[in-house]
């Protein structure tokens, strides 16, 4: 059975930092590019951060550059997104999400803003909540 188990979430105060874990199983992970999102209360869901199939390039949304990092151990079919200086605009939920590179470009001129892209992600967990205290 393929899974993806977010774990990490919680609540936390502005400026602190939080780690998220995504435990992927069922697939062949490094098959798979990885990508997280969130959702906010009322709004839609939102790219946050992703990672190509070995790992060699990441993505981020702009909002979120120099505050996060993300990151993948092909070995332990993990992914993780540590997210640094929380503000309270970052309460969400947040999703772990898996695509598999028959849906990616691939090549030196494929785009990265293809990770972007929700609808290449066929995979989902059922998200870990975040919340941020100001």
């Amino acid at each position: 059975q393929v899974q993806l188990v977010e774990s990490g979430g919680g609540l936390v105060q502005a400026g602190d930092s939080l780690t998220l874990t995504c435990a992927a199983s069922g697939l062949i992970f490094s098959s798979y590019a990885m990508g997280w999102f969130r959702q906010a209360p009322g709004k839609e869901r939102e790219f946050v951060a992703g990672i190509s199939f070995a790992g060699l390039s990441t993505f981020m949304a702009d909002s979120m550059k120099g505050r996060v990092t993300v990151s993948r151990d092909n070995a332990k079919n993990t992914f993780y997104l540590q997210m640094n200086i929380l503000k309270p605009e970052d309460t969400a939920k947040d999703y772990c999400a898996a695509g598999h590179r028959s849906r990616f470009s691939s090549g030196l001129l494929a785009s990265g803003s293809q990770y972007y892209n929700q609808g290449l992600y066929n995979l989902w967990g059922q998200g870990t909540q975040v919340t941020v205290s100001s």
